[in-house]
């Protein structure tokens, strides 16, 4: 073993008869440090100098294979040996080298298994190259390799979407050579040593000539239908070059320009950005003072409304596995409840999304009623009515009547003051917020909101509730709309701005769209529907007065047909609406207005600049605790491009100075003072520093 593998233990060699078993132990995911990949090129030349030696077995201790790169080496110094320098000493063994998989193999982990001459894997694994989700691609032979085994179209969809798939899939697309029950190493040494005695050359299979007969004119119309969705990201862009390579390339020169194409895009903006967002993801919910705080079990939930949020919620605690009850004031809204879910579940097994038995065992877990007594053994109740806060304070002081002394009582108000509701019970140390975003079920984010009173081990079983269910949890504090709604309410009082100094919906939209957002602002609102802004603003005192005109005359959006835009029957494409641009042009006139041309670069900054300034009175009054978890909301609550890595990120990468100088220019020719640049931006744009500094 090399000195720095010896002294850290990470990677042993162990002889199984005429079987070299090299063996992986990095916990908590095996990731392909430098100290690892030290240990497995040292590990593979004692093995290959073992005259004895009929074939290699690498496997790893613990949950996973090879879970991927050491991605906290991004972006530093590259040390040897590289993940290439690995894959190369597997190359250079002359006898079959084995991949005994389990868990998640993935980016770094999957490449080398690839390089491997088999592949042997354990029910249940998953296997992925992950990397274009960091703004990357594989960039020690994935591009090269994967298409030799699977297919240029279908390594194309993998290393594009960044999806793992399932070992079944695997082995039938020909990534897999066997999936072995019971011992994982017993098993892969037997494969070993059947292979062994085939005595075929053991060829590793990246550098056959499988490809050849592939069209390059398929590959380009697949590669630009993927393209057209890449919305200005430049890691897409890169893995179709590199698997265009695959095709036009001898395999040294293809794997070359892989790799060249992965380094820049490590030092590029886009992937730092991307890693940001990665790394202030598992950062959002970490709270030191909850570190020794033990979260309770959710073993059964019931959900307070069956409306659309309430219904996805439901089937966010069905997915997982979890028992849940519905509650609605009547018969007839629950069972419209109860169909919307039944029509989920059965639409998604009917296009093959779920199997037909797992969609009817999760509608199965959901069970409704009109008696709010049945949240009585709930281990959560999440109330998710009306945006009302009498309604709620009344529901949570039954609830307090109601459920069990040790059940955790949240509410998914989007905007209300959570220690009101609290104080409503006799236990506010047990109500917390958990903010959906629609739809429920859908949707990653979901805003933990810690009220005054909030006891530790109430916010710590929220948080792990949240992980339970797939949701990404990012804890804030109250405040009217918390983190997320309070920035989106400032997006769009600029983009009604906009509208009456000349921009139309469209235009705006198309800056948005093209900055990265998956779609604009005004195409979002007709999407949720103008009506529920719409109440929301009127209970507040709040006016937007392009939306207000268009839902007093009923246009509501797409559920109506007719919004922001025009929708055709079924269709919910938008099509710009000449009654909307007359709508707008005659606001103008009545207020005085001249219409001007606003460019798109203007557009973006006059919709993020004063969202950004939100973000910097958020962190100073403490409502958010870090930077990076305002950009979580924004990426995972409202579609901000990751690549961009949220809007406290992209601010940093722009300037602090710029946005203060625009946001003092905006303010001066509105005489709009909430433009004024907020204390902790004027200071750190003053000092040239950035958000990341705080």
């Amino acid at each position: 073993m090399s000195e720095l593998g010896a002294v850290l233990g990470l990677v042993g060699l162990r002889k199984e008869g005429d079987i070299a078993v090299i063996a992986i132990d990095n916990p908590p995911v095996n990731a392909l440090s430098v100290a690892v990949r030290a240990g497995l090129v040292d590990a593979l030349s004692r093995a290959r100098a073992d005259a004895s030696m009929a074939a290699v077995v690498i496997i790893c201790a613990g949950r996973t294979f090879i879970a991927g790169a050491d991605i906290g080496e991004f972006g530093k110094p590259v040390q040897a040996p590289t993940t290439p320098d690995v894959i190369a000493a597997i190359e250079a063994t002359r006898v079959p080298v084995i991949a005994a998989l389990h868990g998640t193999p993935l980016g770094g982990g999957l490449e080398v298994a690839l390089a491997c001459h088999y592949r042997v894997a354990a029910p249940g694994t998953r296997l992925g190259l992950p990397e274009i989700k960091l703004g990357l691609i594989p960039g020690a032979g994935g591009t090269q390799r994967l298409p030799r085994l699977v297919g240029l179209d279908k390594a194309m969809a993998m290393i594009l979407s960044g999806d793992p798939i399932p070992a079944t899939e695997a082995r039938d697309a020909g990534l897999v050579d066997a999936i072995v029950e019971g011992d994982l190493t017993a098993a892969a040494v037997a494969f070993a040593r059947a292979a062994a005695r085939r005595q075929r050359p053991p060829l590793a299979r990246d550098r056959d000539d499988r490809l050849a007969g592939a069209l390059l004119e398929t590959f380009e119309a697949d590669a630009a239908g993927h393209l057209k969705r890449a919305r200005g990201r430049a890691a897409p862009a890169a893995a179709v070059e590199a698997l265009r390579g695959a095709l036009t390339l001898p395999v040294d020169q293809a794997l070359a320009r892989e790799r060249a194409l992965f380094l820049e895009l490590v030092a590029g903006e886009q992937s730092k950005a991307q890693r940001h967002v990665f790394f202030a993801e598992r950062e959002a919910a970490k709270l030191p003072e909850l570190a020794d705080v033990k979260p309770r079990d959710i073993r059964r939930a019931a959900v307070i409304g069956a409306g659309t949020m309430g219904g996805g919620i439901a089937m966010c605690f069905a997915n997982a596995g979890v028992p849940v009850q519905v509650v609605e004031a009547d018969d007839g809204a629950l069972a419209r409840g109860l169909d919307a879910v039944a029509k989920h579940y059965r639409g998604a097994a009917a296009r093959g999304v779920l199997p037909a038995g797992e969609a009817e065992a999760r509608l199965a877990r959901i069970a409704g009623t009109t008696d709010l007594a049945a949240v009585a053994d709930a281990d959560i109740v999440i109330e998710a009515v009306f945006e009302d806060m009498a309604l709620k304070q009344n529901i949570f002081a039954a609830l307090d009547r109601i459920a069990k002394p040790d059940a955790l009582l949240a509410t998914n108000t989007s905007y209300l003051d959570i220690d009101a509701l609290a104080r409503a019970t006799a236990r506010p140390e047990a109500v917390v917020g958990m903010h959906f975003f629609s739809p429920a079920h859908v949707m990653r984010l979901l805003e933990v909101v810690r009220g005054a009173a909030t006891a530790p081990d109430t916010l710590a079983t929220a948080i792990a509730a949240a992980r339970k269910i797939g949701k990404i949890p990012a804890v804030v504090g109250v405040c009217h709309g918390f983190v997320g709604n309070r920035m989106h309410r400032v997006r769009g009082t600029e983009g009604e701005r906009l509208l009456l100094e000349g921009a139309l919906p469209q235009d705006i939209d198309a800056a948005m769209a093209d900055f990265g957002f998956p779609m604009g602002p005004f195409a979002a609102a007709d999407l949720a529907g103008l009506d529920i802004g719409w109440r929301m603003r009127k209970a507040q005192g709040l006016i937007a007065p392009i939306a207000d005109l268009l839902c007093e005359s009923g246009r509501f959006g797409q559920k109506t047909g007719r919004g922001f835009y025009l929708y055709a029957p079924g269709s919910r494409t938008a099509q710009p609406d000449p009654d909307v641009t007359e709508l707008i042009a005659a606001e103008m006139t009545r207020r005085g207005a001249t219409a001007r041309t606003i460019g798109r670069e203007e557009i973006v900054e006059r919709v993020l600049f004063p969202m950004i300034n939100e973000g910097a009175r958020i962190l100073a009054e403490g409502i958010a605790r870090r930077p990076g978890d305002v950009d979580v909301i924004w990426v995972y609550g409202y579609g901000f491009p990751a690549h961009r890595g949220g809007p406290m990120h992209y601010a940093d990468a722009i300037g602090l100075a710029r946005i203060r100088d625009r946001l003092d220019e905006w303010a001066d020719r509105t005489s709009d003072a909430s433009l004024r640049p907020a204390p902790l931006l004027e200071q750190l744009g003053g000092e040239g520093k950035g958000f990341t500094t705080l």
